[in-house]
This record gives C-alpha cells, sequence and structure tokens, in this order.
C-alpha cells in the first residue's frame, strides 16, 4: 500500500468515525435497553470507539508490508 492510498484510508477511517458518531446513529442507540448489564448507547459508544481504534492500529500495521 502506497502513501497515497494509506493516507486515502486515514480519511475514510476518520469520515466513517464522524458518521457512527453523529446524530442518525447515535439515536438509534438511545434506547432504555441493556446489553450484558450496560446500556445500550454506552455499549454502542464503547464497541466503535474500539473499532475504529483497532482498524487503525490494523493500517498502521499493514504499513510494513
Amino acid at each position: 500500500m502506497d502513501e497515497l492510498q494509506r493516507a486515502q484510508a486515514f480519511v475514510a477511517l476518520c469520515l466513517l468515525g464522524t458518521l457512527l458518531f453523529n446524530y442518525p446513529f447515535l439515536a438509534l442507540f438511545n434506547r432504555p435497553a441493556l446489553v450484558f448489564g450496560i446500556p445500550i448507547f454506552y455499549a454502542y459508544l464503547f464497541v466503535v470507539w474500539a473499532a475504529l481504534i483497532g482498524l487503525m492500529y490494523w493500517l498502521v500495521e499493514r504499513e510494513g508490508e
């Protein structure tokens, strides 16, 4: 993956994060329900946040290939 493709992947990842942390998606999960004893809204925030960090780590590690 060359430098331009990597930069485009990071921009796409940031745009995805912006989309997932914006109103329509947050409103979908703002319900009075629990997932393993955790409110679904907080579970959604944590899972999306962790997934974005994992994807970013994966992109950085692919740099060595």
